[in-house]
């Protein structure tokens, strides 16, 4: 589970990423909206705890562009508790509201609540469902065995249906930025990937001089 901390306040950004790096979340931090808004184009981010006043763009306005580029979870933070600033906020399609000065322990509550909420426990492309309570993938309904590593590929392809992924998006968030393969780890674990899916083999797609994807018309 990824998840972006954004506050212009490194000490905040620190706390908080102690805490959920207890709880084995990964974490993305940025200082002002306009990083933030990168680093959601770059990367899969599962939920965003974000700052609303800060230099160069505030929470607000870079939740509304966030928005526009995934339907993402969001915990806004401020350092007001007033009606109108919260209001504001849940009209964007924010989640929660925290109000600082905060309990670390209850913000890592509330990630949890949102991500329990947000997480699919089943996901179906044609013939393929992936069962991510059991950790099974069937294929027509027969039970595949894959290694965790394939398991996660095939996951994070499944959760991004027709949208192409580059091989470095591919390795960052299934590998970690502390991997040191290259572009032919990926090509390797596609290949086998592809195997076991049999007549679904060709819904993974490469994507010339980019990486794979997983089309599906349905």
């Amino acid at each position: 589970m990824n998840i972006l901390v954004v506050d212009d306040e490194k000490l905040i950004r620190d706390v908080i990423k102690e805490y959920l790096l207890l709880e084995n979340y990964k974490v993305y931090e940025a200082e002002n909206g306009m990083q933030a808004i990168d680093i959601v184009k770059n990367n899969n981010i599962n939920l965003v705890i974000m700052d609303i006043m800060m230099p160069k763009m505030d929470g607000y306005t870079a939740c509304k562009e966030i928005k526009k580029i995934a339907d993402i979870p969001f915990i806004m933070l401020s350092a007001r508790s007033e009606e109108y600033d919260k209001l504001i906020g849940f009209d964007l399609g924010i989640d929660d509201y925290v109000t600082k000065p905060f309990s670390p322990k209850e913000l890592v509550a509330r990630v949890k609540a949102i991500t329990r909420r947000n997480t699919k426990d089943v996901l179906t492309v044609e013939g393929i469902k992936l069962d991510n309570l059991a950790h099974e993938v069937y294929v027509d309904n027969k039970l595949i065995v894959l290694t965790p590593k394939e398991y996660e590929l095939l996951k994070y392809l499944m959760e991004n249906v027709n949208i192409a992924l580059s091989r470095e998006n591919l390795l960052s968030n299934i590998w970690g930025y502390d991997f040191y393969g290259d572009d032919r780890t990926i090509d390797t674990h596609i290949k086998t990937l592809r195997s076991h899916l049999g007549k679904y083999r060709d819904i993974i797609k490469t994507v010339r001089g980019m990486g794979y994807k997983i089309e599906s018309k349905k």
